[in-house]
């Protein structure tokens, strides 16, 4: 047997005896991939300290249009989005010394159009968006925050559209989504921090529809996976 054909049979006994996984998926130094490139490494470490709050208040009368008021407080924020293989590291805490508040009180009266009140608090959030061939992502957050807290006030009259009014307060949020088909996640999330939303609200004469909501969430994690091909 020549030592072209012994060569041939040992690559093909070698691969054979691996498991599927390796095979099918590569690795992160598999020369297919990209001409070698082991893709993207993103390492995020946040750390908060110190009180973020935000307070808005507003008086309107006689609008031709829509009248909308925004209110947001964070800790520590990253958003991550790559396009090839990709490891994530996110590590965000926040301290006990630490308040994330938000405050938002509306008054609005003859308003042609309609009303929109939304109001948040979060102390960490992470998102992760991958479209590659390989995926890893590993997350840790902790909230020692004192408060989580968003207030939300409202008296609207007479509005010719709808009026909704949102308020949630978070204190971890994690969402990762890759077609990767190897996707791999670790999430640990710690809260020690009261969530609290408050939502007070007076409506009259409304011609549209009325609609409010208001959410305190400790821990909040999504994940998704899309169809990989049958992988």
């Amino acid at each position: 047997m020549s030592l072209r054909k012994i060569l041939l049979a040992s690559v093909l006994m070698t691969a054979t005896a691996l498991p599927s996984f390796a095979t099918e998926y590569g690795t992160w130094n598999d020369n297919s991939l990209q001409q070698g490139a082991i893709g993207s490494l993103v390492v995020n470490d946040q750390v908060n300290t110190v009180t973020n709050w935000s307070n808005l208040s507003g008086v309107v009368d006689t609008v031709g249009g829509d009248v909308v008021a925004m209110g947001a407080a964070a800790g520590n924020i990253v958003d991550v989005i790559t396009m090839d293989n990709t490891r994530a590291f996110n590590n965000q805490i926040v301290s006990n010394s630490a308040t994330i508040g938000s405050n938002v009180a509306l008054d609005a009266n003859n308003v042609w159009g309609s009303v929109g009140v939304n109001n948040s608090s979060l102390c960490n959030g992470a998102s992760v968006s991958t479209d590659p061939f390989l995926t890893s992502v590993k997350s840790y957050q902790e909230c020692n925050a004192r408060d989580t807290y968003t207030g939300t006030s409202a008296f609207v009259t007479n509005i010719g559209g709808n009026a909704v009014f949102q308020g949630s307060a978070i204190s971890n949020s994690f969402e990762a989504d890759s077609n990767a088909p190897n996707f791999l996640v670790f999430n640990k999330q710690i809260n020690g921090s009261s969530a609290i939303s408050n939502m007070a609200v007076n409506a009259f004469n409304v011609g549209g529809t009325i609609g409010m909501q208001s959410s305190a969430i400790g821990n909040t994690a999504r994940v998704i996976h899309y169809n990989t091909g049958g992988h």
